[in-house]
């Protein structure tokens, strides 16, 4: 990739702080994607049906939306896959203390996530498994 003399390199697509995208709806769709997942709390797996069907209704449309929801649909994949496995783990105590770690993690990172979508910026959760790309 070549430089133009004079002119500043642009921003690396990777820098999670470079702002994505300044339409007003799509950043409001995307910061929707991550945080109607909290709808899980209240019902079984809306924490991932939630997204989903926000995904799934505005991907073609919204590139943004399409990028954040799938982060948020492979957050909350992983989430549920850490979740099942710390169950038999409550058998020999670790469980019962990784449970309530993993709670705590998964709502401080979808808040984080829904503003910084909403600020139009691009976020990669932590410890996510990559299942659509």
């Amino acid at each position: 990739m070549s430089q133009i003399p004079g002119q500043p390199p642009p921003p690396p697509s990777h820098m999670p702080y470079a702002p994505q995208t300044t339409d007003p709806s799509e950043r409001t769709f995307a910061m929707l994607c991550h945080l109607i997942a909290l709808v899980g709390l209240a019902i079984p797996l809306g924490n991932i049906i939630g997204p989903l069907i926000i995904w799934l209704v505005k991907k073609e449309q919204c590139p943004f939306v399409d990028d954040q929801g799938k982060e948020s649909l492979n957050f909350q994949m992983s989430l549920l896959i850490y979740a099942l496995v710390c169950v038999p783990l409550c058998f020999i105590v670790i469980g019962f203390i990784l449970l309530p770690l993993l709670g705590l993690f998964w709502l401080v990172m979808t808040i984080i996530a829904g503003i910084k979508a909403n600020n139009g910026e691009r976020y990669r959760y932590p410890l996510t498994i990559r299942f659509l790309r």
